[in-house]
């Protein structure tokens, strides 16, 4: 056997060694991180959840995912031991990258707040949208006989739609006596 032959298959021994290598450092680093761990460290689960670490055992450790509420996790559930500055700037929502930008409101109310000032000022009461001008105006009613030809033309509209079934049916019917 010539060194030719044999070159394609050395190169894939050594793609498969420096691959699984740079995996090995990976989990290495990551079992690391989580040893390193200390009661009162913020982390994000691999999950996506954030909470403080209060106890650690061998093989699990126990989060605080809220004030007071408690949750028991694998070890290794923990996907990042963030530092202190980091997890206290997710937990209060400030952004300082983001700082300059306006903030959207959770709710609608602050957006009317104008609108919510006026509607008390009015007695309470909301307004829907009518303004007194178009409450004032009266109500013009169509005459009976423009009210007749609507409901005759609904009629005919309806018994066209019943004919072009019945016609379908007849149809489908005589299709069906073809065939046999």
């Amino acid at each position: 056997m010539s060194i030719v032959t044999l070159l394609p298959f050395i190169v894939l021994i050594g793609a498969m060694f420096l691959m699984t290598r740079s995996a090995k450092k990976k989990q290495q680093a990551a079992a690391q991180m989580r040893n390193e761990m200390q009661a009162g460290t913020g982390v994000r689960t691999i999950g996506g959840m954030y909470a403080t670490v209060k106890e650690i055992h061998e093989e699990t450790v126990l989060l605080e995912v809220a004030p007071g509420v408690h949750a028991i996790y694998a070890k290794n559930a923990i996907g990042a031991v963030l530092a202190d500055e980091e997890y206290n700037r997710i937990l209060d929502g400030a952004d300082p990258i983001h700082a300059d930008e306006p903030v959207v409101p959770d709710d609608a109310s602050s957006l009317t707040a104008a609108s919510a000032d006026e509607a008390a000022d009015k007695g309470d009461k909301i307004d829907l949208g009518k303004t007194e001008a178009t409450a004032a105006e009266p109500a013009v009613d169509e005459p009976a006989a423009d009210k007749a030809k609507d409901t005759k033309a609904a009629e005919d509209s309806k018994d066209t739609v019943k004919a072009d079934a019945d016609t379908v049916k007849d149809e489908k019917k005589s299709g069906d006596d073809e065939a046999k």
